[in-house]
């Protein structure tokens, strides 16, 4: 994923500052460039790459960097860029596999403000919002909120409120995104296709930063959230005619080791109807958590197949980050 600053967005679609009530210079300079090295061998390598490159949001005035997670996880190397050029190394603290959260500490002086967090919750659908990416005024968007609902993701993910925001860009890992005092509300996640009444338009994802408080402190002394790891199965699951059909799986995962098969039909969990990927995680987790056995009832070839697989907690197949 490579990073280029030879763009800009067209002028009519960029905040100005004469139409804001908030200091634009200071929230577009809160936003670093993140770059970081991952190992050719590490679990996440083959499916996020090795060269991975997105935004992170200066948070405090000791510089700890908010960004989205899988930018970080298992990086080998990691490099903060600030809109004055500064360029400094940095350390992955941490990644929340709940929230998708990751945090990473500069190890040098990056001259650059931190910005303040709002609420989320403060927030309405049809709000003016804005959306910061590094390189100044050209890389923010004037932007709406179209949505807050749940989200779903395939890896095992589920925010029961994820924001969502367009114009969409295809490229907001790790954006801020403001609401209208100049607050972080959110942290951009993904480019996703979201239905808006009878449409389906194209949107960002953000994950809502009043997520990040209960969990901040334990993050920065543990590099983990104080929460019981959920129970992981390394399936990647999609909904499809109302079916939950496993797209693929997590080498060497539990799924996997248990036989679960790529285009499996999966139909129960403990024995109870899995409706769609919210469901199926939800059963799952409630089960106990990470190292509880979790009975599947897949169907195959017109067959059902039952399975038990042994869960366990993602981050033990994932390399803890080095100090550089």
């Amino acid at each position: 994923m490579a990073e280029s600053n030879d763009w800009a967005f067209p002028e009519n679609l960029q905040p100005r500052p004469d139409e804001l009530r908030f200091d634009l210079k200071s929230a577009l300079d809160s936003v670093v460039l993140l770059r970081a090295g991952i190992p050719a061998d590490a679990f996440t390598a083959p499916i996020l790459g090795t060269e991975r490159a997105g935004y992170g949001v200066v948070i405090r005035d000791d510089g700890l960097v908010l960004t989205i997670g899988y930018l970080i996880t298992e990086a080998q190397s990691l490099w903060l860029t600030a809109n004055d050029g500064t360029v400094v190394p940095g350390h992955a603290v941490a990644y929340d596999f709940a929230t998708g959260f990751g945090l990473a500490q500069p190890l040098g002086r990056l001259r650059t403000p931190w910005l303040a967090r709002g609420s989320s919750a403060a927030i309405s659908v049809g709000d003016e919002v804005t959306v910061v990416g590094h390189g100044g005024q050209a890389h923010a968007l004037k932007a709406q909120l179209i949505a807050k609902r749940e989200f779903a993701g395939y890896w095992e993910y589920l925010l029961e409120e994820a924001l969502f925001a367009a114009p969409p860009h295809p490229q907001w890992g790790g954006a801020a995104l403001l609401d209208a005092d100049g607050q972080l509300v959110g942290i951009g996640s993904l480019f996703v296709e979201q239905s808006v009444g009878d449409e389906r338009v194209q949107a960002n994802m953000f994950v809502p930063t009043d997520l990040l408080d209960p969990i901040l402190d334990d993050l920065l002394k543990f590099g983990k959230s104080p929460r019981p790891p959920r129970p992981w199965l390394g399936l990647y699951a999609a909904e499809a005619d109302e079916h939950l059909i496993v797209g693929a799986l997590a080498k060497g995962g539990p799924a996997e080791s248990a036989g679960v098969k790529p285009g499996d039909i999966l139909l129960e969990v403990a024995g109870q109807h899995a409706s769609g990927l919210a469901d199926l995680f939800r059963k799952t987790w409630r089960l106990g958590a990470a190292g509880v056995e979790v009975p599947l009832t897949l169907a195959r070839n017109a067959e059902v197949v039952r399975v038990k697989v042994r869960s366990a907690d993602r981050g033990d197949f994932l390399r803890k980050p080095a100090l550089q």
